[in-house]
């Protein structure tokens, strides 16, 4: 059900209000910019992992990628971004998508 939503949010290019478990502050809701679903390259264990711009966190907007266990809730708003505002590198996503030259 999780992946259903952030699929249909990337496709859609809609902001998301996530609710997970950070493990080190417990449950957190934040606005997200959903990016992809795959193994991290920070992470060493290459788990399948969530991957997120937060846009409203305590100390600012930062990346959080987490495992589909640490998400509580998926709520897609009808808040649209672009991804020209965000994304600043050449991606190469394991999510097929529609984005222009961000896809």
């Amino acid at each position: 059900m999780h992946r259903n939503l952030f699929i249909r949010s990337i496709n859609e290019k809609l902001i998301i209000k996530l609710t997970f478990n950070s493990i080190e502050k417990g449950i957190l809701t934040r606005n997200c910019i959903p990016f992809d679903f795959g193994p991290s390259r920070r992470f060493r264990d290459k788990s399948q992992r969530y991957h997120f711009l937060v846009l409203d966190g305590a100390s600012g907007r930062h990346n959080l990628s987490i495992l589909p266990i640490q998400i509580v809730k998926i709520e897609l708003t009808e808040k649209h971004f672009s991804p020209s505002d965000f994304i600043k590198w050449k991606p190469n996503w394991f999510i097929k998508r529609n984005w222009g030259v961000y896809s």
